[in-house]
């Protein structure tokens, strides 16, 4: 597919960054050898590296498209982790794992993917008693954003709320808030945005008499021109959650 072409060979497939996955992974308590996680929607899984080479846990990674856990492989073999780096092709959907397999669910960027409701709900089974989910979400930053943003998160993420409103639904599902912060723009230009301008020149380049490809193109473009506009209104949030 044009939009997997698109966003194959970059850092990551969403905002996010190193210090910010071990500044979550700092507020789940006595991570160690024993502690079982799994990634969900892992990408490429450069957070899922970060979380190997920061703790000595073992990670079960899942992703539903075979070429990006194919990348996480070769790289956790490259730097000596493939016997605590476990990737998988699976469905976030349809995890197919015994109650209470893992003391922590990470997740970042994903979880829009199958609803955030959703995901807190359906995950809950496969969390230990106590356990803890990390995981990012959308979210409205302040009131009243310019009608553009709006517009264009009404086209991409209707479900996008605000963090008290996320908050208040993470725990009616039966969660404490451990803790939740803001990812820092760093976090969308650094390892996602900036290398995604350069990828879609290339993109266009290549596909340069396709109008399928230059409209996937275009579609990238517009949300790196929203978040230049915008950013201001709307971010990811960090939040580090515990089962009750």
């Amino acid at each position: 597919m044009l939009f997997f072409e698109l966003f194959s060979g970059l850092p990551r497939q969403g905002p996010g960054d190193a210090a910010s996955t071990r500044r979550a992974l700092a507020l789940v308590p006595g991570v160690g050898p024993e502690t079982r996680m799994l990634d969900v929607g892992c990408g490429t899984g450069l957070q899922t590296r970060v979380l190997a080479q920061t703790a000595p846990v073992r990670v079960v990674a899942v992703d539903n498209h075979a070429p990006f856990v194919d990348v996480l492989k070769a790289e956790a073999a490259r730097r000596g982790l493939s016997d605590r780096i476990d990737a998988r092709v699976g469905d976030m959907r349809q995890l197919d794992f015994a109650p209470a397999s893992f003391d922590v669910i990470w997740c970042e960027g994903a979880i829009a993917m199958m609803g955030f409701e959703a995901g807190l709900r359906d995950w809950r089974r496969l969390l230990a008693s106590g356990g803890h989910i990390a995981l990012t979400e959308a979210c409205w930053l302040k009131p009243d954003p310019p009608a553009a943003c709006a517009e264009f998160w009404a086209q991409e993420y209707p479900a996008i709320r605000d963090v008290p409103t996320l908050l208040a639904s993470i725990t009616h599902y039966g969660y404490a808030i451990v803790d939740h912060f803001t990812l820092p723009l760093s976090a969308w230009w650094d390892d996602y945005y900036h290398p995604l301008q350069q990828t879609i020149n290339t993109f266009r380049a290549r596909h340069h008499d396709e109008v399928d490809a230059q409209q996937v193109a275009d579609g990238a473009q517009r949300e790196i021109d929203i978040w230049h506009a915008y950013h201001d209104w709307y971010g990811y949030e960090f939040f580090v959650i515990r089962s009750t």
